[in-house]
């Protein structure tokens, strides 16, 4: 199942499924967001498809304004380095334990909102990243258990402030300015991706590939960081790990290529979808 968060003719936003390029509410059956759904699990899954069944048809999907599935997550994780060939590219060594960091809320935004790149920087940068969300409470999990634990998938761009970020060994000022972590388009169930350890992920900025992969190239995969996160950490039902980022990213290229004003960045993972975002720069 798709899951996404939608708005129609300047109404709120409101969750909903998409089903063959329409949406469809599921605000009738009594969930307005999607922490909820994934809170209650299959319960929730019935209810829904029973909906479904009963109210076919939808707005297409041209027609609706999309945010991002979960704009306030319990908490946002967010995993550096974890491909081996953009470790090297940054000038680090391979990690042998993953380097956990966080985004704060307020820099969540939606597909085709915009990001606002605050005059403090200068090195304004992109990184596309392949998500997880979590279905239930999950505390000393291993990591063959893994499965039991994702409720499913979507994609973030993860915008950083290089040299906010690098200006001190705490990255949390350079990851979390306000419109940094664009999220969407969907929220894709466990079930329907078969794989996610062998999907394509892509970055396209301003018409021009700059970063193109598989998540099969993970140091640390899916269950790895379930295992680690839970030895100290309860995770909750809702929250995000986002897998870090492949090669090509702005600030390792020669000459650099930061974000400007006027760019349109594009993160797409197979299975997924697009999630398309223009640039500006703060007035």
């Amino acid at each position: 199942m798709k899951y996404l968060v939608y708005s129609h003719n300047g109404g709120a936003p409101q969750a909903g499924v998409l089903v063959n390029d329409h949406v469809i509410s599921i605000a009738g059956c009594g969930y307005s967001s999607l922490l909820p759904v994934i809170a209650e699990g299959p319960a929730a899954k019935a209810t829904i498809e029973r909906h479904l069944a009963a109210h076919p048809g939808g707005i297409p999907l041209a027609d609706v304004k999309l945010h991002a599935p979960i704009p306030n997550p319990p908490k946002l994780f967010m995993i550096g380095l974890n491909y081996r060939d953009h470790a090297i590219e940054s000038g680090m060594a391979i990690p042998t334990t993953p380097t956990v960091f966080s985004k704060f809320n307020n820099s969540i935004i939606g597909p085709g909102d915009t990001v606002v790149l605050p005059k403090a920087t200068a090195q304004p940068d992109y990184e596309a990243e392949f998500a997880f969300v979590i279905g239930k409470t999950a505390k000393h999990v291993k990591g063959a258990d893994w499965k039991e634990y994702v409720f499913g998938y979507t994609v973030i761009n993860d915008v950083s402030a290089r040299d906010l970020q690098l200006a001190t060994p705490q990255w949390l000022m350079g990851k979390s300015c306000d419109t940094f972590c664009p999220m969407g388009p969907v929220l894709v169930t466990a079930d329907e991706i078969a794989d996610p350890h062998n999907l394509q992920i892509k970055l396209t900025l301003s018409g021009e590939v700059l970063q193109d992969s598989n998540t099969k190239e993970l140091i640390f995969d899916i269950p790895a960081l379930i295992e680690h996160i839970t030895q100290v950490i309860t995770l909750e039902p809702g929250d995000i790990i986002s897998t870090g980022t492949p090669p090509g990213v702005g600030f390792a290229r020669k000459p650099p290529r930061y974000l400007r004003e006027g760019d349109h960045c594009i993160v797409s993972v197979e299975g997924i979808g697009e999630l398309h975002n223009p640039i500006t720069v703060e007035a």
